[in-house]
């Protein structure tokens, strides 16, 4: 079983402590897989299997259990009082008003509670109210290009590069390197991965009433990532398309493929007047092999491909990410944690000197000290442009910050 040691480490952490772990992230990104890791921890630490509860409201094990006073009757079945009981569950969300359950279960002497979902409405429920602060959020994300690496037992020996492109072409899902040998059945998977979510984390959970209207914006969103849009043009150019819509419907299904975790938005930050902004945003789409399975995998874009691969490798990192805006000059990413702030500008290649002075002019413009980097596909000696990093983008991906 393959290794995701940046989300086991924080159940580890959170291990015993009397708040509800929350797992969230779109579909096959591993929450599963993740579970498994973490209850193989237990056994592997002295835990008996018999103080382990899982359940998986996917699995018609489970179809029975429809309410919050089943799911909290048939856990506490299974309890013991005398020791620690460790409950998994997972896509809790099928249950109704499950949050009850949770919080009920959770003020019971000895209990420590686990769950994932598939959809930010697990947040946006009665759970926040209910547990008032006391749950923390691990926010799962497909493979890294690094991880991507280790579920394909990178040989050093071979040829990076060609891992890169492959990850560029078939994206981080962790079930697309179970199919590096069929590479034919990539494609297929990815599309039922995509359909999954669309039709249960997107049209059934949010009722929206015209599929038509969503596959066009899925299919505008993915051929416009890392670039800044707005409501009103999105419904303007669908209207001119033949799909007649208002921006009021667009911010409503854009705010429902958000809650499935398929695409994330990224705001607008004025750099002087130190505000994000509400206008001109830019959506970044989970993993880029659903980009490519819808419209193709095109070599015209290959620079806001890398950007939305950095944009997710920094959230990764924990940085919450935004796009400066420095007059009419703009900064790819400012990323910011409360330990530090960078700004990064993506290209694909800074040996063009156009290029060159067209991505240093952006930092050299911003007024403060923090670090800046750019990142490009180049190997070359210059590391430093007057106090800016020039890094290659490859090892700043598999670097260990």
């Amino acid at each position: 079983m393959k290794q995701r040691p940046q989300y086991l480490n924080q159940l580890i952490t959170y291990k015993g402590k009397s708040i509800v772990k929350v797992i969230t992230g779109v579909r096959r990104c591993g929450k599963s897989s993740l579970l498994d890791l973490f209850e193989q921890h237990l056994l592997d630490d002295g835990i008996p299997q018999s103080s382990i509860i899982r359940m998986n409201f996917e699995s018609l094990d489970y179809d029975d259990i429809k309410t919050y006073i089943q799911l909290n009757d048939a856990v506490k079945e299974l309890l013991h009082s005398d020791s620690m009981t460790y409950i998994l569950l997972d896509e809790v969300q099928q249950v109704d008003q499950w949050e009850k359950a949770v919080n009920s279960l959770r003020l019971l002497k000895n209990t420590d509670i686990y769950i994932t979902g598939s959809n930010a409405s697990l947040l946006a429920s009665e759970l926040s109210t209910l547990l008032s602060g006391r749950y923390v959020e691990i926010k799962m994300l497909p493979l890294s290009f690094k991880e991507y690496l280790d579920f394909n037992d990178y040989d050093i020996n071979s040829d990076i590069l060609e891992h890169f492109n492959k990850y560029l072409e078939y994206g981080g899902f962790p079930g697309v390197t179970e199919l590096r040998d069929h590479p034919a059945s990539i494609m297929p998977m990815i599309d039922g991965i995509y359909n999954t979510i669309i039709m249960k984390d997107v049209l059934q959970r949010g009722s929206l009433r015209d599929p038509a209207l969503l596959e066009s914006l899925v299919r505008f969103l993915c051929g416009n990532i890392s670039r800044a849009v707005s409501t009103k043009r999105i419904s303007d150019y669908l209207t001119s398309a033949g799909r007649r819509t208002t921006s009021d419907t667009i911010d409503n299904y854009l705010k429902m493929l958000e809650s499935a975790f398929i695409f994330y938005r990224a705001r607008r930050y004025d750099l002087k007047g130190k505000l994000h902004l509400k206008t001109q945003e830019k959506f970044y789409i989970v993993d880029i092999g659903i980009r490519n399975n819808l419209i193709g995998f095109r070599n015209d874009d290959y620079g806001f491909t890398l950007e939305n691969v950095v944009f997710f490798e920094l959230l990764r990192r924990g940085y919450e990410v935004s796009i400066g805006k420095l007059g009419a000059l703009e900064v790819d990413f400012v990323a910011t944690r409360p330990d530090k702030v960078v700004y990064y500008q993506v290209t694909a290649s800074m040996l063009d000197e156009q290029v060159q002075k067209r991505e240093l002019e952006s930092l050299r413009g911003i007024p403060d000290k923090y670090e800046k980097i750019v990142l490009s596909m180049d190997r070359t000696p210059v590391t430093d442009f007057n106090g800016i990093r020039n890094v290659n983008l490859l090892d700043f991906l598999l670097s260990d910050e």
